[in-house]
Parts: C-alpha cells; structure tokens; sequence
C-alpha cells in the first residue's frame, strides 16, 4: 500500500493536470470564438491571467506526477517563471492601453462592461453572455477623457456619466430588461405623459417634449434632443450635453392599453460627474 502522502500528491497532480488541460481548452474556444463571432472575454486580462494559470499547473503536475531529476526540475521552473514573467508583462501592457469599466447589477444577474482604448478615446459597451464572455454592441459617440462614473438607477438599468475629451458630459445607458411584458418596442416618452412629482424636482411629459422643474429651476427638452436606450430609459440633452436620465423603475407599468394613468415610479438622474443619487418620483396628474 503507497504511503498515504504519495496517494495525496498523485491525486493533487492529476487534479492540477486536469485543470491545466480544461484551462487550455477554453483558451482555445475562446480563440476560435474571437475569430469567428468577434467574442472577448468580459475582463480582457482573463486571457493572460488563464494563460499563467496553465503554466503553473502543468509545472506542478509534472513534479506531483513524475520523478524527476534536479536539472529537469531547474529547466521546468526556469520555463515556467519566464512564461509567467512574459504574460505578467503582457497584462500589465495590456491594463496600460485598455481602460475597462465593468459594474455588476445589485442583483448579480446583469454586468455593464465598458473597454476605452486610452490611445484613441474611443469607448465601446458590451453585452455578456455568461459573465465570461462579451461582444462589442455600441461605441460610444464622443471621444472619451478616462472618467466614468457608473450608478445602477434599478436592477437592470445602468446609467454611465463621463466626460468626452472637449469636456462636455455625457450619459450612456444600458438597459437588460422590459416593462409590461415586452410584448413589443415601447417608446419611453408617451409612456410618461403626464406630471411626476418627487423631492424638489418635477417631470412634465406632453406633446412638445419634457419638461424637468429642478427646485424651481424650470427646462424644456424637445422631442428631437431626447435619446432613448432600450424600452427603460431616455437621456435629455441640451447644448451637446446630457442633462438628465429618467428611468422606469421596476414597479412602473404603463396602462397604455387601458383608461388608468401610468402607475408605480421612475426615477430622474442629474448628469454630472459628482456623487449623486436619482430622484424617485411618482404620478400626480396628467396636466
């Protein structure tokens, strides 16, 4: 009967070698799911990080698995150290050009991933599949400064302020989710018609467009500078700039098909790049 520590590294090197070989056949799916579907893992330093964990395992599986001789176990190490040296090196190059932004929903069920290339400005948003993986879905429209500043304004909304490289502040929205069902594309702002009342601050949705009433400080948005993000949320913009977001919240319903008024709330979200929560706001009256 072997002694129960050989048991114990035999066991402890099939493990590492299994998971080096597993390790190695996601960098290959990956590989072929780059090429083909123009697929990146949803934190890019993953490739490296992935590729570090294969070399320590496979070297530590050859000296629980195998016998071998001072100078062999020299030549592995040395190996070993010097790839782990090369992708550190790499990921470090990597985290140097590639500026990611990546927020997790509060119920752990969404990511908002956002990559800038620090050399151009340009910043893309992308969608996830599994948390491993994601694909490009939009760039953003404006050359971008390096801030960004994500708040979760519901489980499946999340609003991005950040500067664009003039100076000017922008907001971006992702959007996970539907309300009433999704049985069909949902325009946000006739959903809204109506007066919407929260602390210090009013929404007046009408034909002409929106109006937000901030502490007194009245501002109308037309139609035609309200931008809209999936079925949840609008950005009204004025001067080349985002002013505000407005959200359906999660208790939101629109009654559209029926004579009662939109009921539950939204929330209204000043943009600017300082700490600040949105406004819960509720229906009052359809003037």
């Amino acid at each position: 009967m072997k002694p129960i520590d050989t048991r114990f590294k035999k066991s402890g090197g099939w493990l590492l070698f299994i998971t080096a070989i597993g390790l190695f056949c996601l960098q290959m799916g990956f590989l072929f799911l780059q090429s083909r579907y123009d697929v990146e893992y949803t934190d890019n330093r993953m490739f490296y990080l992935i590729n570090l964990l294969i070399a320590a395992c496979m070297a530590f599986s050859i000296f629980l698995l195998f016998t071998v001789t001072k100078k062999v176990k020299l030549t592995i190490a040395s190996v070993t150290a010097l790839l782990i040296l090369l992708h550190a090196g790499l990921l470090v190059h990597h985290s140097q050009k590639t500026n990611q932004v990546i927020s997790l929903s509060p119920d752990l069920k969404h990511l908002f991933v956002i990559k800038e290339n620090k050399e151009t400005g340009q910043a893309v948003h992308y969608r996830t599949s599994y948390w491993l993986f994601a694909r490009p879905q939009e760039i953003l429209p404006y050359k971008t400064s390096g801030e960004f500043k994500v708040k979760w304004l519901e489980k499946d909304i999340a609003a991005v302020t950040y500067k664009a490289d003039d100076g000017t502040t922008h907001q971006y929205v992702g959007t996970y989710g539907d309300r009433d069902g999704g049985t069909s594309y949902t325009y946000v702002g006739p959903t809204l018609q109506g007066t919407w009342k929260g602390t210090n601050a009013r929404v007046i949705s009408s034909p002409e467009g929106i109006t937000i009433d901030d502490n007194g400080e009245m501002e109308r948005y037309e139609w035609d500078t309200i931008v809209q993000f999936g079925t949840l949320a609008v950005v009204l913009v004025k001067n080349n700039q985002a002013h505000w977001t407005i959200a359906l919240n999660e208790t939101f319903k629109s009654n559209s098909n029926e004579p009662a008024p939109p009921s539950g709330t939204i929330s209204l979200y000043k943009a600017t790049m300082d700490r600040n929560d949105p406004i819960i706001m509720e229906y009052v009256s359809s003037d």
